[in-house]
């Protein structure tokens, strides 16, 4: 089977969710037993936090991309001159117009098309439609996404789209007492909120009601901008009730995960949700909003907020006051993300590579 692997993803962003997967896939890839004729086209960028994890050998990458903004590269096709049959599958909604390339799209989410306005919002649908409807085959990421493609794209084939969840990383997991150890600035009780602060992820909301308890609120993030900081300012009495991590290393998050009272994740929108299963993972109870993809990745909890609103934020902090109702809860999260692993996660883009290819070379 020939496959070529598109890591443009990893000259968009310095790090983040698609990062992380594209990451865990070709990791996989790499030292995978499986017959493969593998190639990338790759990107040169030294930035991206996870590219900077892998090392590819020469003799695989066939072009590398250096300058991404030259030319919107980004946006345009890629050309791979071959007589040979061979997968495509891009990180970030390319697609090959090799008459002999079998396109492979992976779509994480619909949040462009339910929370962005203007250009921005049009360009990226152009790109995202394209590629979704010259792919031969679509990856989606949970039901929820596929339900979101089929509602936005409805002329797209059902029967070319395969739900492969998300994994989570072996780096989380709840530590013996003798391994855990206070961080600086976690003092006293804490509630953590982890990853993009976007106005669909309700992040202030989530620091208004955290303010009404006697919990701290770390943020594991980009340093909080002048105008959050202001923000924040008025829902805490001090400074000393918040604080911002900025960007940190797995093996610190997990300490924060062990130690937490819980994660908050009241988003709005998710194409899938990895911190609820390192929470998870990490034996740290999770409250979020029963929307999107999160009830279906999170599993069976009390702490499922069946509105976004500080009401429904304190109640699910109070249920977590309940040693008896905190323990269940954090076992059945145990339990839950057992569903989940990246060596799961490659094993089902393996199946779509094969089910792809043998229709082509029938």
């Amino acid at each position: 089977m020939n496959l070529c692997i598109d890591n443009i993803i990893f000259s968009l962003q310095k790090t983040g969710g698609i990062s992380v997967v594209w990451y865990e896939l070709i990791k996989r890839l790499l030292n995978s037993n499986e017959i493969l004729n593998l190639k990338f086209v790759d990107s040169l960028s030294l930035e991206n936090i996870h590219r900077k994890k892998i090392l590819i050998p020469s003799n695989l990458i066939l072009f590398s991309s250096k300058y991404i903004c030259k030319i919107c590269e980004r946006y345009l096709s890629v050309r791979i001159n071959t007589n040979q049959s061979f997968i495509f599958h891009s990180s970030y909604y390319r697609t090959c117009k090799n008459r002999n390339s079998i396109n492979i799209v992976t779509v994480h989410d619909f949040t462009y098309e339910y929370y962005n306005k203007g250009l921005k919002k049009w360009i990226h649908q152009w790109q995202k439609y394209n590629a979704i409807r010259r792919a031969d085959y679509i990856i989606c990421v949970s039901n929820n996404t596929k339900k979101d493609l089929l509602k936005f794209l409805p002329d797209v084939n059902e029967h070319r789209i395969e739900v492969v969840y998300n994994g989570v990383s072996e780096e989380y997991g709840a530590l013996p007492k003798h391994l855990l150890r206070k961080l600086p600035y976690c003092n006293s009780k804490y509630i953590l909120f982890v990853g993009s602060r976007a106005i669909y992820k309700n992040f202030f909301l989530a620091a208004e009601a955290v303010s009404q308890t006697n919990l701290k609120f770390i943020i594991v993030g980009t340093l909080l901008n002048k105008k959050e900081i202001e923000k924040m300012d008025q829902y805490f009495n001090n400074r000393d009730q918040y604080y911002c991590t900025g960007r940190i290393s797995n093996e610190e998050l997990n300490l924060l995960y062990n130690q937490a009272f819980a994660l908050l994740y009241p988003s709005m929108y998710e194409g899938f949700g990895i911190p609820v299963l390192e929470a998870q993972k990490s034996g740290c109870p999770v409250i979020a909003y029963n929307s999107s993809s999160i009830p279906e990745i999170i599993g069976d909890t009390p702490t499922l907020m069946s509105v976004p609103s500080s009401n429904e934020i304190i109640r699910c902090i109070n249920l977590l006051k309940d040693q008896d109702v905190r323990l269940k809860v954090i076992v059945t999260g145990f339990e839950n993300v057992q569903r989940f692993s990246w060596d799961n996660m490659y094993c089902g883009v393996i199946n779509v590579y094969k089910k792809a290819w043998e229709l082509k070379n029938k």
